[in-house]
This record gives structure tokens, sequence and C-alpha cells, in this order.
């Protein structure tokens, strides 16, 4: 039990115990009530007043005292959200909305402590201790697998929030240049000679692995052997002369500087990037992954703050309508039913779509793609060769 919960049990502890003997007191008072006024009234003695008016004053006060400190407000409490860089824009919006909502209801102050980065990076320092996340909301299950592998957060989390601990939704997006001189329209042009793609690592970053899929995907999933499918991104990250540390650094490089022939990012970031006034072309293709971002407690710091309860309200308030609304306005594909009825002329129909799990999940996915030594490794090697 922390510090902090020891204290609230023994402020308790005394507000009922001064309560109770307050009450027992009154109680008393009120048995030799007649039998004082009685007396009173036959010796009209003025001490007698004045003892009982002290008594009832000072009784008065302390019930006061103990029934105004059962409506004061409870201590502060502060989260740590640990999360990937795009979502940040959202959660400006949500946290507000949420500490207003807790306020009224709980009579609580509630502050964040926020950090944003690439996905993959952001796991391994919750893993080695310097970020004592409350709650992370990553690109990728993956990342959440790893952190309940180092004993951070219980086995079963995904299976004990609603849509599967998946929060947040989007696809991924071909980008160009205007008048896409390269005549970049699929996942196989990347592929092709002189063409420069701007793309992130998937050692530091979730939308590098969402990436990596998807131009695997394209080729298994389509009728394509593993070998054709190692030979094509083989080609692609030769294609690719520096990766990024995350989507935004992507994101930064291309549109800012103007670097490279296409980018790879989410649809979302794409969008955004248009309704601000980055306006490019861009292809949704119609194979694509489906780019899910899970949100989860991570229970062994939770527990050590003391701020479970107040950490799952959080959680829980992600998947609200309220809450969904602002990832929609932001252009998420919303996991929650009734807001993505709402936006769902805004998003072009994909003709397969497929899932980490149609890879095999994300175990497979991590020991085959992304392990030491494994297919993206290899792939590095031989396109720098």
């Amino acid at each position: 039990m922390s510090k902090s919960q020891q204290l609230t049990q023994l402020s308790k502890f005394l507000s009922e115990g001064i309560q109770a003997y307050a009450m027992k007191a009154l109680q008393t008072i009120q048995l030799s009530y007649k039998h004082t006024i009685k007396s009173w009234f036959n010796r009209h003695s003025v001490q007698s007043f004045v003892s009982l008016f002290l008594i009832g004053a000072f009784l008065s006060i302390a019930v006061a005292s103990c029934s105004g400190s059962s409506s004061a407000s409870k201590n502060d409490v502060k989260l740590k959200l640990v999360s990937f860089s795009v979502p940040k824009a959202a959660h400006d919006q949500i946290i507000p909305k949420f500490v207003e909502k807790w306020k009224q209801e709980h009579n609580q102050n509630v502050t964040f402590e926020q950090s944003y980065g690439g996905s993959g990076a952001q796991t391994a320092v919750i893993i080695a201790g310097s970020q004592e996340a409350d709650i992370v909301h990553l690109a990728l299950p993956l990342d959440v697998n790893k952190i309940q592998q180092a004993g951070l957060i219980k086995s079963g989390w995904e299976i004990k929030a609603p849509r599967s601990g998946i929060v947040s939704r989007s696809v991924a997006a071909i980008v160009t240049h205007q008048g896409n001189p390269k005549s970049i329209n699929t996942w196989a042009d990347l592929a092709k000679d002189g063409v420069k793609v701007i793309a992130a690592n998937p050692k530091t970053s979730g939308i590098a692995i969402w990436e990596f899929l998807a131009f695997w995907g394209s080729v298994t999933l389509t009728g394509g052997d593993e070998a054709t499918a190692l030979d094509y991104v083989t080609k692609v990250y030769k294609n690719t002369p520096i990766l990024t540390k995350d989507a935004r650094e992507a994101s930064y490089l291309f549109f800012q500087k103007g670097e490279g022939d296409v980018l790879i990012n989410y649809e979302n970031e794409v969008i955004l990037a248009e309704k601000t006034g980055t306006k490019l072309p861009y292809v949704v293709p119609q194979v694509n992954i489906s780019i899910d971002n899970p949100v989860a407690i991570v229970d062994k710091n939770v527990d050590k703050h003391g701020t479970r309860e107040v950490a799952q309200a959080f959680v829980d308030f992600l998947y609200s309508t309220e809450a969904q609304r602002e990832f929609a306005k932001l252009q998420y594909r919303p996991v929650n039913p009734t807001v993505t009825q709402e936006v769902a002329s805004q998003h072009p129909p994909i003709k397969t779509l497929f899932t980490s799990q149609d890879l095999g999940g994300w175990d497979i996915i991590q020991n085959k793609f992304f392990g030491n030594g494994a297919i993206f490794d290899k792939v590095q090697a031989a396109s720098k060769a």
C-alpha cells in the first residue's frame, strides 16, 4: 500500500472516530435533556444554562466538521500517459473533457503527464522503467505485448477491454508529390527503379511495422508466395535511403523538406495534412492492412501509484461516443459503431482489408519478421549490399 493510501485511510479512520464520539455524546445529552431543563427552571440556574449552551455549541461544531470533511475535495491525482506520436492532437481534445467529467462526478482534480514519440522507443523506456506510465496508447498490440512480457501488464489485457483493446484505427496510404512524376499508384510501384521511398524504422516506429506488413501482405494475400514477397520488400527497402525514427519525422522530411518521391503514412495523417493546407495526391490501396492502435493500463504502475480507478475510467472514456468523435475529427476510422456510421462516407471502402491475424498473429509476426536475425534484418542487409 502506498504512503498516500495509508494517509487517506488514517484520515478516514480519525474522521469516523470523531464523528462517532460526537454522536454518542449527543445521544447522552438528549437522554438528560429533559432533566437538565427541568432542573434549570426549578433553580433558575444561569450556570446550568451556560453549560448546556456550550455543550450544544461544541457538538454542533464537531458534527458539522465531520460532515464537511466528507464532502471536501479528494486529493488530486496525476496520470502518466505514454503514447506514440500521432494521437497527440486527439488527446489534447479528449483529456480536458475527461478531466471535467471526473471532477463533476467525483469532486477530484485529475492532471495528466504526457509523453509522445515513436511507439517502439516508448515501449523500450517503459520496460526500462524511465517512464512509469499508468496508461499506454501505442501504435500496435505487439508493443503492449512486450510490456506484458516484461511483467508490467497482466496477461489477457486485450480481452479485458472493449474492442480487444483497440481504441483507434487507420489504414496505409501512398502519398506522392504534385503531378506524381514517378507514376506511383500501387504497392508494386514502390519497387520500381529510381523511386525514393520515405519510411520509418521498424526498430523504433509502429508505423514502420505496419508498412512492412502491408508490403508483405500485398503479395502473400493476393496469391504470391513468400519468396516473391521477400524479393519485393528487399527492392522496396533498397529504394529507402534513410529510415526515420517515427511517422512524424517521415512526414516532416516529405512534406516540409520535399524529400523522396513517395511517403507511406497513416490515412488519417494524410487527410489531416490535406485539411490543414498541405494538399498532395495520395491513394489508399485496395489491398490494405487494418492499422489497429491499442490502449492498456500498466498494472504494476497504477497499483504503485494508487491510480487504477481513474486510469480505468479514462480508458473506458476513450471508447465513448464523445471521445471517438474526437478521433474521427482527426480522420481515424473509429471503433465505436455509432461514430463509425457517422463518418463512413469520409473513408473510401477497401476491397481486401487484412489484419495482423491474417499474417499469423503478433507472436508469429515478431519472431518471423522483427526478431534479431529475422526477415527484416535479412532484408536490411540485402538492401545495403
